[in-house]
């Protein structure tokens, strides 16, 4: 029996219910206004959304490249409502059906066109980039220890704490009172410590959340923090704003082509780095799985098992990691994440109700402010799992 109850999405004003009820509908709109999508590919995004509220799981057309691999992944689950599947499940199968309902996958007009790129390009194109651009002119007079960890904050919190705000802030470091867990110093004492270490970023989103990881890369391998970094994306868009490896490379232009030379000498290091191998940008398919990382395959497996250690970025990376239940919030973080193949680092902004790892006395007050603290989006954690 498990532990801890799996999410589902069936309780009417629940917060995964929510996502299905109120979110998607929303974001379905968004979509098919922002591309001339034709009749037959809007019917089928409409027919997608009636059948994620009120229909039941149907699978993949049998021509589907994935048709296989999907029936596998959700074995015993078609023909249930979708509100039946546990939660991390049913939201990813909506995402892939989104592709499917878009023409992502099949040979024609919109073979290979973002659904999501016109949100994406809007963002880093925007003004509020610009000046993450220019605050960075502000980083090489940090102390290399503040400099780290101002990038480390601006990497967590993504666009809700911006770079400029990171860099310019008077008191400028990671311990904002919204942090309700902070393990920074262990990873940084892990990287310290090791011999030509291989650190690993599990990637989230793409724009502006992006923009400072790739900042925080850079300084991971000119600080010598990292020999060699691994940046693992999605293999096709996904769950929105998730990056992809042309995200990464518009981030880098982005980056190259900056007005402000210390934006320029970042987006060229970032450049040359991925030339000379010292920066590798992979993907594998179960970036876009259904599942936890407990079920991952053995060959990436294999792969994260080199790692010094991992940084997992993100509210979803971190539902996977640590089981996308209803744990108790003050379960170990290492119990929950001692299963993943590498010393492990997760960068998370609360998004959803999935918590463990805190401090019993956290937990009371924040529940005690009636607020939705889980799900808000204005708290942040650093947990890390070492081996030591």
């Amino acid at each position: 029996m498990s532990p801890a109850p799996t999410i589902l999405s069936d309780a009417p004003g629940s917060f995964a219910w929510g996502v299905f009820h109120e979110r998607h509908p929303k974001l379905v709109q968004q979509v098919l206004d922002a591309l001339p999508y034709g009749p037959a590919e809007r019917a089928a995004v409409e027919r997608l959304l009636a059948e994620s509220t009120t229909g039941v799981l149907e699978p993949l057309s049998e021509n589907a490249h994935d048709h296989e691999q999907w029936l596998e992944w959700g074995e015993g689950l078609f023909g249930l409502p979708w509100g039946e599947a546990p939660f991390l499940w049913a939201e990813s199968y909506f995402y892939r059906r989104l592709l499917d309902a878009t023409g992502y996958f099949r040979p024609g007009t919109w073979q290979g066109i973002d659904p999501f790129a016109p949100f994406k390009n809007a963002e880093l194109a925007s003004p509020a980039v610009d000046d993450e651009l220019a605050a960075l002119r502000e980083l090489p007079s940090l102390p290399a220890e503040k400099r780290a960890e101002v990038l480390l904050s601006s990497a967590l919190w993504g666009n809700r704490a911006d770079l400029s705000f990171q860099i310019t802030a008077l008191t400028g470091d990671i311990h904002s009172p919204a942090l309700i867990a902070d393990d920074s110093p262990l990873l940084w004492q892990a990287l310290a410590a090791a011999d030509n270490p291989r650190v690993g970023v599990i990637a989230d989103n793409a724009g502006r959340e992006l923009l400072p990881d790739l900042v925080l890369v850079d300084h991971l391998l000119t600080s010598g923090l990292a020999s060699e970094v691994v940046l693992y994306v999605k293999p096709s868009p996904y769950y929105v704003s998730d990056a992809t490896t042309a995200d990464v490379l518009a981030t880098i232009d982005r980056l190259r082509t900056a007005p402000e030379q210390e934006a320029e000498l970042i987006g060229r290091r970032l450049w040359q780095a991925m030339n000379s191998g010292t920066l590798a940008v992979r993907t594998h398919q179960f970036f876009c799985a259904p599942l936890p990382f407990h079920d991952m395959p053995a060959a990436l497996r294999a792969e994260l098992s080199g790692a010094t250690m991992t940084i997992l970025k993100g509210d979803l990376n971190y539902r996977r990691l640590v089981g996308d239940q209803l744990w108790d919030a003050t379960a170990p973080f290492a119990e929950r994440a001692g299963h993943f193949p590498s010393p492990v680092a997760a960068l998370r902004t609360l998004k959803s109700d999935v918590i463990v790892g805190l401090d019993g006395p956290v937990v009371a007050g924040l529940d005690a402010t009636g607020e939705p603290w889980r799900t808000s989006g204005k708290h942040g954690l650093v947990q890390v799992h070492t081996w030591a």
